[in-house]
């Protein structure tokens, strides 16, 4: 499992930089519609550029959207005591069932109400880093817990490699927050320019 798990990581990882090297040197760096994104692809792609992107954006809907509801509903129904589970029947679990149908009702509105989904993916990603580190401090703290874990507390090794992720974390973000004035003025942008 570990195996198939770095190979998709290692996947992701090259997915991005093979991206932002192939559109820095078009000077491709302001990306605000579908239509640029898929027109950004055609000095890696060609003239299949539109067919490409068209289907990764619907294989990517067809991961995102069935987990990123699903699991708004999983943590609504955890925190409020809520009955769950695609197991159960819909007079079983409706309000987990309401939930999942609510959030993906609000993501196709999203489309409808003129929010630029490419900026919408950018700040979002922010956010989830600039959060992300305090997680893996609240994941730190109960993982070396022996009470919480009953009895079976992560690995000093687990503990050590998630500690210096989240310090690596924490630097970035601070990195990110104490940018440059005009880095901080390109994140406005859909794309911005890396601090230098």
């Amino acid at each position: 499992m570990w195996g198939w798990r770095l190979f998709l990581e290692h996947g992701h990882v090259f997915i991005i930089l093979t991206t932002a090297i192939t559109l820095n040197r078009h000077k491709i760096t302001n990306i605000e519609t579908s239509r640029q994104a898929a027109e950004a692809l055609r000095p890696l792609a060609g003239k299949f550029a539109a067919t490409l992107f068209t289907l990764g954006i619907v294989g990517v809907g067809f991961l995102a959207i069935p987990t990123l509801a699903g699991s708004a509903a999983y943590a609504f129904a955890e925190t409020l005591g809520w009955r769950q589970g695609l197991n159960k029947k819909l007079r079983q679990a409706r309000w987990f069932y309401g939930l999942i149908l609510v959030s993906t009702a609000a993501g196709v509105a999203l489309d409808f109400i003129g929010i630029n989904p490419v900026k919408a993916l950018y700040w979002t990603a922010v956010i989830n880093g600039l959060l992300a580190p305090f997680l893996l401090v609240a994941i730190l703290i109960v993982a070396a817990d022996k009470k919480l874990m009953q009895g079976q507390p992560s690995s000093r090794l687990g503990w050590i490699v998630v500690a210096i992720t989240t310090i690596a974390m924490f630097a970035a973000a601070l990195r990110c927050l104490l940018c440059r004035p005009e880095a901080q003025q390109a994140a406005t942008r859909a794309v911005p320019e890396h601090c230098a």
